[in-house]
């Protein structure tokens, strides 16, 4: 008969494959979309033998799990409670943490003027579409949005954001989003936009954490 001991060893696998920064950023690349081992190295600037080795101490732990396509292996989150866990994590340490606010602190406030760019909560924005009064703008890549994202967005990617602005009204609220609370590409779309005299804010969260939580997606 197994032990609590052994339970808790188990169990433990998972706290485990969670200790690195690394696999922390490849659950959340994954979060996005499934994806090979090279896009998934070029997403996190490691090489592929290091994330191919991550990669497998995910598997292990039941995190990620992988099938053939030709010759690559893809890879793809097991369950879309990965998102809900790591959502626990961030709150956690950000709560927990003085290092971790000094952290998000300064990764939002470049030009943050009078609150200029402060975030949408998930239940302001269903308010909001709900009742047409936002105009949702994706700033992921093309490949991204293309494999998830929320209804009626309109996806312009960052560095395409200055030959697109015809597609975004000025006379409307927009709100900007990306891959999760600490994407810095929805920030940098509002604060470009904001400058341009466009009305928009930004989500405190990303796509993965909203379909997580149940909400329409296309």
């Amino acid at each position: 008969m197994a032990s609590q001991q052994e339970l808790l060893d188990t169990l433990a696998q998972v706290g485990r494959a969670l200790g690195s920064g690394h696999r922390l950023a490849l659950l959340q690349r994954l979060a996005q979309a499934e994806a090979p081992v090279e896009v998934l190295a070029a997403a996190t600037g490691l090489t592929v033998g290091n994330t191919s080795q991550h990669l497998q101490q995910l598997r292990r732990a039941g995190l990620v799990t992988a099938s053939r396509s030709g010759k690559q292996m893809i890879y793809r989150l097991t369950d879309e409670r990965i998102v809900i866990l790591m959502g626990l994590l961030r709150q956690i340490a950000e709560t927990n943490l003085a290092e971790m606010e000094r952290l998000v602190s300064q990764l939002f406030s470049e030009e943050d003027t009078a609150g200029a760019l402060e975030a949408v909560s998930r239940n302001e924005l269903l308010e909001g579409m709900e009742s047409g009064r936002v105009v949702l703008l994706d700033v992921r890549p093309e490949e991204e949005f293309q494999a998830g994202h929320l209804p009626e967005a309109i996806n312009i990617p960052l560095e395409q954001l200055e030959a697109m602005l015809d597609r975004l009204p000025l006379d409307r609220d927009i709100v900007a989003y990306c891959r999760g609370p600490y994407c810095v590409l929805s920030h940098e779309a509002v604060v470009r936009l904001r400058q341009l005299g466009y009305r928009i804010r930004r989500f405190e969260e990303g796509y993965p954490e909203w379909k997580a939580a149940g909400l329409p997606v296309i």
